[in-house]
């Protein structure tokens, strides 16, 4: 039995955790942390776990990384990195699931986090955490770099289209749309219900933040440069992330063609689901689900792939995902506490 912490446990990504964790047959949860309720009882800060644990919150330490075999970093952009040098004197695992360790370059981070890493010595000890891609290297790693959800929804959708060559790698326009939990429970105008209930915003046009994290993972499977148009968009819903990429192909195909190779590509995974021929994703139908499905559709007139592709942000584009990286790393089968259907309605 794993002995696994939280730190960061009762945002909305530390309390999906927990839930997936506490009926995970594999691990045992030691100690969490939350540094503004320390001292208070989980359940007080998150009431949907009253009658599954009963812990008290504490501070984050040094000790805390000493007492388990795997600690998860639910915490904050730029806060990660302060914890992470220390914590891993430990010898125990991490999954940070902060952009902190996402991004190979120092330089990069700094321009698109608007501030210095810490510590970038570390950055090419961490593997990237898309089991779909790094699966071997995230066995061997004590650094898991958690995907931010944007980046794993577009990953996922452009990746067998990417690794064959394709497609004009520099004329990729990706839109995304996400449910206001994206935004994590911190309070904020934007995600208000007043603000955010029966409207649709584009924000974050030409510069959002997982824009580099996108274009990292896609030239490292293209093996050459990529560059995207990334545009995200916030939905009044709580959660759910709906991913629609256009892409100029290099071949003439159909969608048949097209839903063959992403059906070939698939095959083995069991978290991804390539949709019949002339279904596209939908969100409602991957909710509480560790599942992306992806649909596709080729443009004839313009030569263009259309892929749509959708993911639980709380979930995929996140806390499951932590949990399936987690398994790969102790060994154990990746399925294991997450191999449900999704929510419906």
């Amino acid at each position: 039995m794993a002995k696994v912490s939280i730190a960061g446990a009762t945002g909305y990504t530390g309390i999906e955790l927990l839930r997936l964790l506490v009926k995970h047959p594999e691990v045992e949860i030691v100690t969490l942390t939350a540094e503004s309720h320390a001292g208070k009882n989980i359940a007080e800060v998150a009431p949907s776990l009253k009658g599954w644990l009963d812990q008290t919150l504490v501070k984050l330490s040094p000790e805390v990384a000493q007492g388990c075999d795997v600690l998860f970093l639910a915490l904050p952009h730029t806060i990660s990195m302060q914890h992470v040098p220390e914590l891993l004197q430990s010898g125990r695992k991490i999954i940070d699931l902060s952009a902190d360790y996402r991004l190979h370059d120092a330089q990069v981070y700094g321009d698109w986090y608007k501030t210095p890493h810490l510590n970038p010595e570390l950055l090419s000890k961490a593997v990237y955490g898309l089991p779909e891609l790094h699966r071997k290297k995230i066995k061997q790693a004590q650094l898991v770099a958690n995907p931010g959800c944007y980046p794993t929804g577009a990953i996922l959708a452009l990746a067998p289209l990417i690794q064959q060559h394709w497609v004009d790698g520099q004329s990729i326009i990706i839109d995304s749309k996400s449910g206001v939990s994206g935004a994590g429970r911190k309070l904020s105008q934007t995600t208000q219900f007043c603000e955010a209930n029966e409207s649709v915003a584009a924000y974050g046009l030409g510069e959002h933040r997982h824009t580099p994290e996108i274009e990292q993972e896609l030239s490292g499977l293209a093996g050459q440069g990529i560059t995207v148009s990334f545009s995200p968009h916030l939905m009044p819903m709580t959660r759910g992330l709906l991913t629609t990429a256009y892409v100029p192909l290099k071949k003439s195909m159909d969608r048949q063609a097209l839903h063959d190779h992403f059906a070939k590509f698939y095959k083995n995974e069991r978290f991804v689901r390539v949709l019949e021929a002339g279904r596209y994703a939908n969100t409602a139908h991957v909710a509480g689900s560790n599942f992306c499905d992806i649909g596709v559709q080729v443009d004839t007139r313009n030569n263009r792939a259309i892929l749509t592709s959708a993911i639980d942000n709380l979930m995929k584009g996140a806390s499951s995902q932590a949990i399936q990286n987690m398994n790969l790393m102790l060994g154990i089968d990746e399925t294991t506490g997450l191999d449900a259907p999704p929510l419906f309605p």
